[in-house]
């Protein structure tokens, strides 16, 4: 499969060499040579391929856990609740199926393999949220169409492999957990066990038996989870034809040129960010596009497709319905986020970033202006595919070229007047984020100059705490303004910090009522 991909980047290059020469001819040249180089192909892959069915063990019959609507021919379309038989699970992240049940019963097709589980599986379970914070937990269960007794299970934050269940109680939301006897039994009280979950939620679904409510409906699923890029031929065929693409609206403007909300394929929204011609090397854009389509994380603005061969080059992504940070906490201002809301907020820029962190990548620009916004304050971070990754005393450390624009306020001081920048340098800018995140958008350093902070900083001044700020998120910033940046925490540090807020569960049954 490697050779294959191979060659087909190779025979895509050559054919884009023996194009009718233009203008820009020698550009669509290096963009051929770097596209083949990370083994993508220059051209949009417009041929429809189905693939053999195999007479194997590879087949299996799922659940629907969301509605899906196709997007393209191809494409198989069902409900939550849906049977699908997986055909093919060879594809990777979209399977070739057949819906035994629903919308399309007896139809065949590509669906997205993150929105399927097993039957009969614990994933299965329309209560069963695996990762689900217990912060979340509750926002889910208190957001509209959850009745009293509504309920989900989750893994434990504090404690490893264990569970909780969480219940609706007339508008508050009380948490239990669930323990495992030696035998394998479950159980809220010990004086009842269950061989499995299954029969536990059936018997308090019943009766409340000690619980604050009988357990009802289980909670609704509020979010819908991104599919691995726009379609099973999109993976990694990820230029696509420009014309797929329908710029709606202008959402913002940037360094390096604008963002357009779009529609893919008159079926898809999503979010295009357009190169301005002449403002960057074309093998910089197509090495960031490289490195987003690699790097997936929930808390990371994922990467779908990319149209390279005609100026102005598009790099399309998911579509964050409420924009940038920065500009939700403005028009905010304190209205209805509270503190727990600003603190999930942070957790979520920090969990994303302790990914980037393992992956020794660097942002360089982390601020409120560069993470994006969903339903529910789900945040992501996005513009990380600027960074890059050198080895130098095994540090990650990017040298700035001589011209280099900085952020002055939002980075670290090292990197201002030693042209280095390291994840301890992205770390010094998520603690002038988190000012910004306690602050509803207030600028950093609000009565001080550019210049001001170049002078004032490196001799030790830093940012007093913003008004009802708590205590524990100052020192949080503080740690993050270190001088010596070895002295300053990891993300991974910083987000167990933050989810710490969070991360009490009720210890056991019989206390259970009083929170």
């Amino acid at each position: 499969m490697e050779i294959q991909k191979r060659l087909s980047a190779c025979w895509n290059s050559f054919l884009v060499c023996f194009k009718k020469p233009t203008q820009s001819g020698e550009n669509e040249q290096k963009r051929a040579t770097v596209l083949a180089n990370v083994g993508a192909t220059t051209e949009p892959d417009s041929r429809v391929i189905r693939p053999p069915v195999p007479a194997s063990t590879s087949r299996g019959f799922y659940v629907a856990l969301y509605d899906y609507s196709a997007r393209t021919e191809e494409d198989l379309s069902f409900n939550t609740g849906d049977t699908l038989e997986a055909l093919d699970r060879s594809t990777g992240d979209w399977w070739y199926a057949r819906a035994v049940s629903g919308v399309s019963a007896n139809k065949q097709g590509y669906i997205p393999a993150n929105y399927v589980a097993p039957v009969e599986s614990i994933d299965a379970e329309p209560w069963y949220f695996p990762d689900t914070k217990r912060l979340d937990a509750e926002k889910l269960l208190l957001s509209e169409g959850n009745q009293h007794g509504a309920f989900l299970i989750r893994n434990c934050e504090s404690q490893k492999g264990e569970l909780s269940l969480s219940v609706l109680d007339n508008g508050r939301v009380k948490h239990y957990k669930l323990r495992k006897a030696e035998n394998g039994h479950y159980f809220v009280s010990r004086t009842k066990t269950f061989p499995t979950l299954k029969q536990l939620v059936e018997h308090y679904a019943s009766q409340a038996d000690g619980l604050c409510a009988c357990l009802g409906e289980p909670c609704k699923k509020m979010e819908v989870p991104q599919t691995h890029g726009l379609s099973y031929n999109t993976v990694d065929q990820w230029e696509i034809d420009r014309k797929s693409i329908k710029l709606l609206r202008k959402l913002g403007a940037g360094q390096f040129g604008e963002v357009f909300e779009g529609l893919w394929n008159d079926t898809t929204p999503v979010a295009v960010k357009t190169l301005k011609p002449g403002t960057m090397d074309p093998e910089d854009f197509l090495r960031e596009a490289q490195i987003m389509k690699r790097l997936r994380h929930a808390k990371l603005i994922q990467l779908y497709a990319v149209c390279t061969l005609e100026d102005p080059i598009y790099i399309i992504t998911e579509l964050m319905k409420y924009g940038s940070l920065l500009d939700y906490l403005q028009k905010n201002k304190g209205t209805t986020l509270q503190i727990s809301d600003q603190i999930e907020m942070a957790a979520q820029v920090a969990s994303g970033m302790a990914f980037l962190e393992l992956q020794n990548y660097i942002h360089r620009d982390l601020a409120a202006r560069n993470v994006l916004v969903g339903e529910n304050n789900i945040c992501k971070v996005a513009d990380f595919g600027l960074a890059r990754v050198f080895m130098k005393d095994n540090e990650n450390v990017y040298e700035a070229r001589e011209g280099t624009k900085f952020p002055v306020k939002w980075t670290a001081p090292e990197a201002i007047h030693s042209n280095k920048f390291s994840i301890k340098s992205d770390v010094w800018s998520f603690g002038i984020l988190l000012y910004e995140i306690m602050t509803f958008g207030q600028m950093p350093y609000p009565t001080m100059t550019n210049l001001q902070v170049v002078q004032k900083v490196p001799q030790g001044y830093r940012m007093p705490c913003p008004p009802s700020c708590p205590k524990v998120l100052y020192d949080i910033m503080t740690e993050c303004w270190k001088e010596d940046e070895q002295d300053r925490p990891t993300f991974e540090t910083l987000q167990w910090k933050l989810e710490d807020f969070f991360d009490l569960d009720v210890t056991s049954y019989d206390d259970a009522s009083r929170y």
